[in-house]
């Protein structure tokens, strides 16, 4: 007979004691199994004792996380978080160094733990670290003249525990003073500093910004672009990394006022982080990047391809204010960016007034107007009022014409001179491809939190986004011709185009220049070929007999669909709850019970390899309660406030659980594919329909799979209810010929 499910058999340790075996029921208070173990090692005041996990992590075992104590597992008996606290909050103020650096560095460890966290900073920890960090800084200087080793060592330990304390979200960030944020600043300035030392800082700055609109203030004062530039010339990827991630939330937390740059402010080594809409964009910082991380020997590792994806997202959002500004109709400075562009097309001066007759001048303009492919011959001013793209457009269209005047001439010349259905109208083109390729790189939306998307072209110029736009509007006239197009197949060519720009970007060129030649195979004829292939195992079932089996099949699929989202369910996943600091990732698990009746869940320290027990998950909602299921911003967790609520990303994979009176248990989904299984599960256990794109791609492919089975002509054919048999192995020889005899 198996023992009941609440009996566990255990292993403790002790120090200095074998081990004990022992079964410990899982129904008893944890202060009486401590109690037990106690007794056991004849060890008095058993409340001073704890239970901890004795694996890597160290984790202290709680009434809340007792449950993912499983059969078999290792226990160690130790001091009690609370007793523990209290000894490294006096021994790291020890006068002797050798014990001072032991207890920070155990400090340090501990601290990953929240139980032992919440103990510390209830003795207000967090409060000694920094007095440590602002007063001490002067003597861990002295020991480093002094050439003793352990100064790097005791900062960096000390820095380590700030940071994981922290973590932990017990307090808030908003209680720092001026005088601990310019030390941590200073150790980020230094030209020499501990490698781990300077990690922690720039990770501690970097949540500082994330964290605290007020300290995003304090910390953009305190440091410059030239003061981080030293960081990514080095190797150390990981510094690197924190590096940009510091001017990537500096960037993200700015105020919009703040996020303009003056151009004639040339230094921009002293030029503080409040003023960097162009910063990220200069040659200097760009180059930096590009030859000491992209084309370093060194592979990209996700975290450093994550900073590089948001530091190219948030360099082309700095185009939204052009993307969103509608052109003045009557503004001069704006209309003659448009006599500029008529100048340099037909190589004309602006005519004096007395150079005729005010008639005959607005009829050469209308006509030049015309030849340049505006909409509005009369008043071109007008096209961009459309936003997006707005300015944005005129933009494109003055740096192609400045900076690549032949390319320019040729194609507005060229077309000019065609039949009046067959010319490919510059002007509206460039409006249209300007819209396309903002939403192509998602120009004015908020980098996604799990995306590692980046191009390396676009760090290979300092106007990357011109130069981007200056090779695809030659592709459009390119592609244009290859069409033989009129007017009225204007969007079928911007449809080509997109295709032909978006499968070049998924090879991820490595420099404009890649890009080109990329385009330059993917030419209409070989898109027509691309697409026919892709048609090759798509048939179309349109007549009217074959609809009406179609729709007598779909109620079978939809039912495997959902049998399959409940196993889903049944199965579960593990989800990550989301921070503003990516690399510290803490974990959730939910499941359903196999008879649908129950979800369970419950807190990880880890993230699991494969399924995780019913039993182990402490907390349970029963379906019964459950009164609905929101999603995206009517989740209440979207609503808070906080950064979260404007990630587009995070907000498109955010569900709640809705029951009792108030009660709601919030969901941050992995990625799309579990967003859609999960939220399907949860209406399919309510009764209702699931309208997720993943059930109507699954429809369709399966009903057409099922339709295809039932059209196969196997009339008089007997399919076999076995497998064939599976050929012998060829001779070991491979001499195949001796069988020809």
């Amino acid at each position: 007979m198996p023992p009941p499910a609440d009996i566990l058999k255990v292993a403790i340790e002790w120090p200095g004691a074998f081990p004990k075996l022992m079964e410990i029921d899982q129904k008893k208070p944890l202060s009486a199994i401590i109690k037990e173990v106690c007794d056991g090692w004849q060890l008095p005041n058993h409340e001073t004792y704890a239970l901890q996990n004795a694996d890597s992590t160290n984790f202290y075992i709680t009434e809340k996380n007792r449950n993912n104590i499983k059969n078999g597992s290792i226990l160690r008996l130790t001091t009690s978080p609370a007793q523990m606290a209290m000894q490294l909050y006096e021994r790291v103020q020890s006068t002797s160094l050798d014990m001072k650096l032991d207890a920070l560095k155990e400090l340090a460890n501990s601290s990953r733990d929240i139980t032992f966290a919440q103990e510390f900073i209830n003795l207000d920890g967090i409060t000694l670290l920094v007095q440590m960090v602002e007063s001490g800084t002067e003597r861990y200087q002295k020991l480093q003249k002094m050439m003793k080793p352990c100064f790097g060592e005791m900062l960096s330990f000390t820095l380590t525990a700030f940071v994981e304390l922290m973590d932990h979200g017990i307090i808030s960030w908003d209680t720092f003073s001026v005088a601990f944020i310019k030390k941590i600043a200073s150790f980020v300035c230094k030209s020499s500093m501990d490698s781990a030392v300077l990690q922690r800082s720039l990770a501690i700055l970097e949540s500082m910004v994330l964290n605290s609109q007020d300290l995003y203030q304090k910390v953009a004062q305190e440091i410059t672009i030239g003061q981080l530039l030293p960081h990514l010339q080095g190797t150390d990827q990981d510094i690197q990394t924190y590096t940009i991630a510091v001017i990537n939330a500096l960037f993200l937390k700015a105020p919009e006022e703040k996020r303009q740059f003056d151009e004639s402010n040339v230094n921009i080594l002293d030029c503080p982080l409040t003023e960097m809409a162009h910063i990220l964009a200069q040659k200097q910082l760009r180059s930096i990047i590009l030859q000491n991380v992209i084309r370093s020997t060194k592979p990209i590792n996700d975290e450093m391809a994550h900073q590089l994806y948001m530091l190219q997202v948030l360099t082309f959002n700095l185009l939204e204010d052009r993307m969103m500004t509608k052109m003045d109709p009557q503004d001069q400075a704006q209309r003659d960016i448009i006599f500029e562009l008529r100048r340099i097309a037909f190589d004309v001066e602006c005519e004096s007034n007395n150079s005729g007759s005010i008639e005959k001048r607005k009829s050469m303009y209308t006509r030049d107007y015309k030849k340049l492919g505006f909409i509005n011959h009369v008043n071109p001013a007008v096209d961009f009022t459309q936003i997006p793209p707005g300015m944005l457009a005129l933009d494109n269209m003055l740096y192609f014409a400045r900076h690549h005047q032949d390319s320019y001439i040729r194609i507005v010349l060229e077309n000019s001179s065609r039949e009046d259905k067959h010319e490919c109208p510059f002007g509206r083109s460039s409006i249209e491809l300007t819209k396309m390729l903002c939403e192509i790189l998602k120009v004015g939306e908020l980098p996604s939190e799990n995306c590692h998307d980046f191009h390396p072209m676009f760090f290979t110029h300092d106007r990357s986004f011109g130069e981007f736009f200056c090779i695809c509007i030659q592709l459009l006239n390119k592609t244009w011709k290859e069409m033989r197009a009129t007017s009225e197949d204007f969007n079928k060519v911007m449809q080509v185009v997109r295709e032909q720009i978006t499968r070049a970007l998924t090879v991820k060129p490595n420099s404009l220049d890649q890009f080109k030649s990329r385009l330059q195979n993917l030419s209409y004829t070989e898109i027509l070929k691309i697409r026919q292939s892709e048609r090759m195992n798509q048939e179309d079932f349109q007549s009217r007999p074959i609809l009406e089996l179609r729709e007598k099949i779909q109620p079978e699929i939809m039912e495997l669909i959902k049998q399959q989202r409940l196993n889903r369910l049944c199965e579960g996943t593990c989800f990550r709850k989301i921070s503003s600091r990516r690399r510290q990732d803490k974990f959730w698990y939910c499941r359903l019970s196999p008879n649908h009746k129950v979800l369970h869940y419950g807190d990880l320290e880890e993230s699991p390899q494969g399924e995780v027990p019913h039993d182990s998950l402490q907390d349970k909602l029963p379906v019964a309660d459950i009164k609905a299921v929101v999603t995206g911003k009517d989740c209440p967790h979207m609503k808070e406030k906080g950064a979260l609520k404007q990630n587009k990303e995070v907000l498109e994979l955010a569900f709640s659980i809705l029951y009792e009176s108030d009660e709601y248990l919030n969901f941050i989904a992995p990625d799309k594919h579990e967003y859609c299984m999960w939220t399907d599960g949860l209406n399919a256990l309510l009764g209702k329909e699931m309208t997720s794109e993943f059930t109507r791609s699954d429809l369709d492919t399966l009903l057409n799979m099922e339709m295809k089975l039932r059209l196969l002509d196997l009339e008089n054919i007997q399919i076999p209810e076995a497998p064939p048999p599976i050929p012998k192995e060829p001779m070991s020889s491979l001499d195949f010929s001796c069988c020809c005899h």
